[in-house]
């Protein structure tokens, strides 16, 4: 005779068997998987159009300021509603609003891409909803983010030196680093004592280009060091940090009491990428004892081209260098590996164990945990390690270079009109331009560089940004998407063409 069911035991009144499934109405459950395969295939469907069609979104979305808050109920549903009719307000209420960083013609910033590799690899660390805090709440978890940034070392052309992990955004990871170089100071004491009250302690003092993220102002302020605290180098007439004026900054420091913390030489600055001299920059922070961070946010995955690797010459005598996957490495945001020559010191500054995440695994086995300020940590190397089996090293290089080429040919554009010019010069693929015909003055060429992009913005095809350097309106196009072709840019030069006729008249303010 086969064995009571649990339907059976529970109508005989057994009281070992479980409760009673609520009727639909309360349900206290999931969806059904039906519901999974039913809509998930929708979606799916509706991601394939999306990849396969961008340009049928403006690029830039023209929503106004309440736009999607008015389009949607001001309250939460008291009752579930089909995931048809949720869909289709995704599509009518919250596409709109979307600017389409997925767009070919998305030129503005740092461009990115979410490939096929990438968006998989997302939607299966979703399904899996892992934290990997600790080693043993998802050994795969820790295990595949330092294979996956060892694989990314390798791929720069690093030694073994390094350990690497991955954080959300680059801003994250400076932050990290500068935590780290204070606590490379042990007789500061400063995680145990803070810095509050205290009259003991000199001003520490972190250096960096005026080119540099603004990143490195926000970590020293959340730090307690203080924007004050930030030296700002003067750049050269590529605007790269200047070696000697960091040196005489220092020994000023120096020699009035403060203490020379941290540098940040950046390889692939935000304005125009231009790279700072490190192999010179890396001895005059190590006569100070300071800590070198390198902040190759964008340009660092170029290493990957052999050919390009003598632009990040002295990298490799930093202390931490910070480079985005999810910028130029087709990787969905967000994946930016850090990695650290002395992870004790990280460890250090950071490890916090209670009892409740105390466990009896081997003493050598890492928790991603003290290397930071997240307890909760998301399954980023899955989509990282797909996007590199997908492409392989070979193949990335090879969109890389495609890029490279496509800037430059930008930049020939540029080059040959006469009333355009090249504002930077263009070392990776970011070309710094602006409209400057003869026998104009520069503010009034300053309003009508400013818009010439509003309106092309406005069109849809196209969304660039802008920068200033010394001091003038100077015009952006960052190529770093998979899906922008030359057809995209000669179709924005005739655009930037266009609206540069519109904006003769543009002289007073």
């Amino acid at each position: 005779m086969s064995e009571p069911t649990s339907q059976s035991r529970a109508a005989s009144g057994d009281p070992g068997a479980p409760p009673k499934r609520p009727d639909a109405g309360h349900d206290t459950g999931d969806l059904p998987l039906s519901e999974l395969s039913e809509h998930g295939h929708a979606a799916l469907a509706w991601i394939e159009r999306y990849l396969a069609e961008p340009e049928r979104h403006p690029v830039l979305s023209r929503a106004a300021p309440g736009d999607t808050g008015r389009a949607l109920p001001s309250g939460p549903p008291a009752h579930a509603e089909p995931l048809e009719r949720i869909l289709a307000d995704f599509e009518r209420s919250i596409v709109p609003g979307i600017t389409h960083w997925n767009h070919p013609g998305f030129l503005a910033y740092f461009a990115t891409t979410g490939s096929v590799p990438g968006i998989i690899g997302e939607l299966l660390a979703s399904a899996l909803n892992v934290n990997a805090m600790l080693w043993r709440t998802s050994p795969a978890v820790t295990e595949l983010e330092l294979l996956v940034t060892d694989w990314l070392r390798q791929m720069l052309g690093l030694d073994d030196g390094w350990f690497g992990f991955l954080n959300d955004t680059a801003s994250v990871s400076t932050l990290l680093a500068l935590a780290a170089a204070r606590e490379a100071r042990p007789e500061l004491a400063i995680r145990e004592r803070g810095m509050a009250g205290r009259t003991d302690l000199p001003r520490l003092r972190v250096y960096c280009s005026t080119h540099a993220h603004s990143s490195v102002d926000k970590a020293a302020i959340a730090l307690g060091l203080g924007h004050e605290n930030v030296v700002h180098i003067e750049a050269d007439e590529r605007f790269a940090l200047r070696a000697d004026s960091l040196a005489e900054a220092m020994a000023a420091d120096s020699d009035r009491g403060a203490l020379p913390l941290a540098v940040v030489a950046t390889a692939g600055t935000t304005s125009t990428t231009s790279v700072d001299p490190i192999a010179a920059i890396a001895p005059v922070a190590r006569r100070h004892g300071a800590w070198l961070h390198v902040d190759a946010a964008y340009a660092g995955v170029a290493a990957v081209l052999p050919e390009l690797r003598a632009r990040f010459t002295g990298w490799e005598q930093a202390d931490s260098i910070v480079v985005n996957p999810h910028k130029w490495m087709f990787t969905p945001i967000g994946a930016s590996a850090l990695f650290v020559r002395r992870p004790d010191i990280l460890r250090r500054a950071f490890s916090l164990v209670p009892e409740y995440l105390t466990t009896t695994d081997p003493q050598d086995v890492p928790n991603l945990m003290d290397y930071g300020i997240q307890l909760g940590r998301p399954f980023r190397a899955l989509k990282m390690w797909m996007v590199i089996r997908a492409f392989g090293t070979e193949g990335i290089a090879r969109r890389i270079r495609h890029h490279l080429h496509l800037a430059r040919r930008f930049a020939d554009l540029v080059e040959g009109s006469p009333d355009w010019q090249l504002a930077a010069p263009v070392p990776f693929s970011t070309i710094c331009f602006r409209f400057a015909p003869a026998g104009v003055d520069d503010e009034s060429l300053d309003r009508r560089n400013a818009a010439i992009l509003e309106r092309v913005n406005a069109g849809g095809e196209a969304f660039l940004s802008h920068t200033r350097l010394h001091g003038r309106y100077v015009l952006r196009v960052a190529i770093g998407n998979l899906r922008t072709e030359w057809e995209h840019l000669e179709r924005t030069w005739e655009l930037l063409g266009k609206a540069s006729v519109e904006s003769i008249g543009i002289s007073e303010g």
